[in-house]
């Protein structure tokens, strides 16, 4: 990840209702949600919510699909181990034990558990 990727990832959750629904994203995981299920669920009018998916989408946090006449977000969990690497780069001394993950599939596994 470059820095100017960056500022665009880091710009898109500065906003209370992105974050919220990215958020809501990462805890469904891959599957995603449709835009009229997520609206529901943070209580915005749909077309809110639609304004801030799209800065989500363009700074590539989330993907998008269309499965009949629904829209369905989903978090895209490379784009968020890429900031979270871009951000950390240099710490730790380079040691691997700060090294970011973003493992969605693991959510639900016990604490300590291993998703792979």
């Amino acid at each position: 990840m470059d820095a100017a990727s960056a500022v665009a990832a880091l710009s898109a959750l500065a906003h209370e209702h992105r974050l919220a629904a990215y958020r809501l994203l990462v805890e469904t995981g891959p599957d995603g949600l449709p835009a009229g299920v997520i609206a529901e669920r943070l209580g915005l009018p749909p077309s809110s919510l639609t304004f801030h998916l799209q800065a989500l989408l363009h700074a590539g946090l989330v993907t998008q699909r269309r499965v009949s006449r629904q829209i369905i977000y989903a978090m895209a969990p490379a784009a968020m181990n890429g900031l979270v690497a871009y951000l950390t780069e240099h710490c730790c001394g380079g040691r691997a034990s700060c090294a970011p993950a973003c493992d969605p599939a693991a959510a639900g596994a016990p604490e300590g558990a291993s998703a792979a």
